[in-house]
């Protein structure tokens, strides 16, 4: 029998199953991954490449449809062959739905489990056929970033004409957007994703010691030094050095960063021998640095000499349109850490996080839906959002009421959908007849 290479993932919470599939499987010269649960499943999938999910429904804490509708719409190119042991009309119907290529009953034979495995190749290799574009904005994911806004596109495009040259690249935005993400995937996206991605936080690190750190020392440099080290740019030769909050850093150390990106040399702490280094340095700030080159707390020819390429990273109230993206993303991320299943949330909780500011960008976000998946059941409701983030969403153009105007207009809404009851509006209302009498008055 010809060797295949396909690699399948069998979930199942019953063991015997799982053996009976992975014994099956083997003996047609598969490759097998097994998952009880749907974390284990999910984990599988982020790192490794499958070729056919083949998953049991009934599981405890998530449906197998769950799953497969979570498959279907993050790995797409993936077929899914769902098995059951309660065969209806109604079901193969869910099942097909949910993004299945097909279903397989209990109790199966080897031969039926053999191909039911190849018409879902055949099915998903025709799926995978590119489609005509419809001019439709899709989801899209670069790196570990996600989004689907025009601000997102205009990032990714400039990603993809710097990720396979080593010029300069300065990033700019608020605290929270994503700087470094962006700086990851400008590394691990191009030619030079196997050398060293060193990222260093300017900020993090005292003045007085972030030279050392940065360029390394020779031994009786300074007090301290004891033997000879090498500092990040040495670490990080042959690839990328990640500069965070670049704008912190002291004009002597800012002097001889002028120098390493110039000459593409650097001298140790306490030394006078210049050392060659081929590295890519991507810098960030939240920082106005045109501000500080005015107020003379930053060099202007640095700032020309990191801005041969400028990426803007808009702050998260400008690209709206990514927010449920990301919130699909943490939902899975923390679903999975804290509750082992998939969590949801409601249209109206969805709602409030679109209509909010978010001062704090991508991490603020990040940080909200953590606690709401601590906080909620199965799915995070209104209830489960903190209070002052509920009273400071957007009102769009609102035209502001005073409250007896407010108060008139509800009353008149309670009336209106009791059918004109007054009984039954004060009930709602919680006042007597009297006191409402006297408000419609």
């Amino acid at each position: 029998m010809a060797l295949h290479k396909e690699n399948i993932l069998l979930v199942d919470d019953d063991i015997d199953i799982l053996e009976l599939l992975q014994r099956h499987l083997q003996s047609m010269d598969y490759h097998t991954y097994k998952a009880v649960s749907v974390k284990e499943a999910l984990n599988i999938l982020k790192d490794t490449y499958i070729d056919l999910l083949i998953t049991d429904i009934q599981m405890p804490e998530v449906d197998g449809l769950q799953l497969v509708k979570f498959v279907d719409e993050h790995y797409p190119e993936i077929p899914k062959l769902v098995i059951t042991g309660y065969p209806s009309v109604y079901g193969a119907l869910e099942v097909i739905k949910s993004g299945a290529i097909d279903y397989l009953t209990k109790p199966f034979t080897k031969e039926e489990l053999k191909l039911a495995v190849l018409k879902s190749f055949e099915s998903g290799a025709k799926r995978k056929r590119p489609k005509p574009s419809l001019g439709i904005v899709k989801s899209t994911g670069y790196a570990d970033m996600i989004g689907s806004s025009e601000a997102f596109q205009k990032i990714t495009d400039i990603i993809d004409r710097v990720k396979n040259n080593k010029a300069t690249v300065l990033i700019q935005g608020e605290s929270g957007t994503g700087k470094e993400l962006v700086a990851r995937a400008i590394h691990y996206t191009g030619q030079f994703s196997r050398a060293p991605f060193v990222a260093v936080n300017c900020g993090g690190i005292p003045e007085n010691l972030l030279e050392a750190e940065l360029f390394g020392y020779v031994k009786g440099a300074f007090t301290g030094a004891n033997d000879n080290r090498n500092g990040f740019f040495q670490a990080a030769d042959g690839g990328t050095l990640f500069l965070d909050e670049i704008g912190t850093a002291s004009l002597s150390v800012q002097s001889k960063l002028l120098r390493a990106l110039q000459e593409k040399e650097i001298t140790k702490v306490g030394s006078r021998k210049a050392e060659k280094v081929d590295i890519r340095v991507i810098a960030a700030t939240n920082a106005n640095l045109l501000q500080a080159i005015k107020s003379m707390d930053f060099r202007e020819d640095l700032y020309y000499r990191l801005t041969v390429v400028e990426i803007n990273v808009p702050p998260l109230r400008e690209r709206k349109l990514d927010i449920p993206l990301l919130v699909d993303k943490f939902l899975l991320k923390y679903g999975v850490e804290y509750k082992d299943r998939l969590i949801g949330i409601s249209p109206e909780a969805l709602n409030i996080l679109q209509r909010y500011n978010w001062p704090g960008n991508i991490r603020e976000l990040e940080n909200i839906i953590q606690r709401a998946v601590i906080m909620c059941d199965r799915s995070i409701k209104v209830k489960d959002l903190p209070q002052n983030l509920k009273f400071q969403i957007d009102f769009p153009n609102a035209d502001y009421l005073s409250l007896r105007e407010m108060e008139k207009e509800y009353v008149k809404r309670v009336l209106a959908s009791v059918g004109g009851n007054k009984t039954k509006a004060a009930a709602i209302l919680q006042i007597d007849r009297k006191t409402l009498r006297d408000k419609l008055n």
